[in-house]
């Protein structure tokens, strides 16, 4: 720092609150510290600086597994807006209350500043003693974990879900008909919220409820849930309408659809959630629901650092949007 301070003709101060982020710098001399750190190859010293201020600028995420498409979305954004912020990342994937357990143990060890907790990894955390003094903030949780120093970030899934299904009762229009269901697993909180959506929409609406048919998340589970509607007790001919509890289920029934040679939009109306990347680019493109991944991730992130630097942070819920597309238009 003595040396960069020198090239760039400032003050020690001035290149710290640089290094640290501060706003309380010049613009200009901000550049200048800047070049004079790249012309000189600076790097911060985080060990050294972790004995100075007694933090590591390290966060931790817990997930139960990266396997599934709104989780890696999730991972990318944490990590963008953790990389802006100038912080390492430390990953842990958990998937029972034991390895939980062990997933803050050596989070612990490794001293890390505060953790985020993402989806379903949040159910087998509940009840479990957290490190003394951990901040920690949780993504897609009912409610946040007992204790002080804890934070939630979530999407409204409820009233995506409900933007879904009267967006496809519309579809249907008044003769009676409804919608069905592809719900995602059990042990969900994303997926009870939608479901949860769906079936208010339905009863507000005065249609009938039909049991829903559950998958994993994943394409292939989606292909066979639907089969089960299309050999159930309403008979294929009477699904018009169906609402996926994300995209990549959505896919897999769109499959299905053509195998029995029911046409989307035209015989039944599809409607997914997420909006991933590839969702324009099914056949038929997919309407959706778009929760922003990104907003999220810095949302957590931001509410996070705010945590660590001892000040109070209040839930976050973001609304997602309805994005119509030829699956369920016309």
């Amino acid at each position: 720092m003595v040396d960069v301070a020198a090239a760039a003709g400032v003050s020690g101060q001035t290149v710290s609150r640089v290094v640290n982020g501060s706003p309380r710098v010049d613009p200009a001399t901000r550049a200048r510290v800047e070049a004079a750190m790249e012309r000189l190859g600076y790097r911060m010293h985080r060990a050294a600086r972790a004995l100075r201020t007694g933090r590591t600028e390290t966060i931790g995420l817990m997930v139960s597994s990266l396997a599934t498409v709104g989780n890696s979305r999730m991972l990318q954004a944490i990590a963008d807006a953790a990389a802006a912020r100038g912080y390492a990342l430390t990953v842990v994937t958990a998937s029972s209350a034991d390895a939980v357990a062990d997933g803050f143990a050596r989070l612990h060890d490794q001293g890390i500043d505060g953790a985020i907790i993402l989806n379903e990894a949040t159910a087998v955390a509940e009840g479990l003693a957290r490190p003394e003094g951990l901040a920690l903030v949780v993504v897609d949780a009912a409610h946040p974990l007992a204790g002080s120093g804890i934070a939630s970030v979530r999407t409204d899934h409820a009233v995506g879900a409900r933007a879904a299904t009267e967006h496809l009762l519309a579809r249907v229009g008044p003769g009676g008909g409804t919608v069905h269901h592809l719900a995602g697993p059990t042990d969900s909180f994303a997926a009870a919220e939608r479901e949860r959506g769906w079936r208010e929409a339905l009863v507000a609406a005065g249609r009938a409820v039909p049991e829903p048919s559950r998958g994993d998340w994943t394409a292939a589970s989606g292909h066979s849930a639907l089969e089960r509607i299309l050999d159930g007790a309403w008979g294929g001919d009477a699904v018009t309408a169906l609402f996926a509890a994300n995209d990549q289920m959505a896919l897999g029934a769109l499959r299905a659809l053509a195998d029995r040679g029911r046409r989307v939009p035209d015989d039944v109306a599809v409607v997914g959630f997420d909006d991933i990347a590839d969702a324009a680019d099914y056949r038929p493109p997919l309407s959706t629901i778009r929760q922003d991944f990104d907003q999220l991730g810095e949302r957590a992130l931001n509410t996070l650092a705010a945590l660590i630097a001892g000040d109070e942070a209040a839930g976050v819920v973001l609304e997602p949007q309805l994005v119509v597309r030829q699956s369920s238009a016309g």
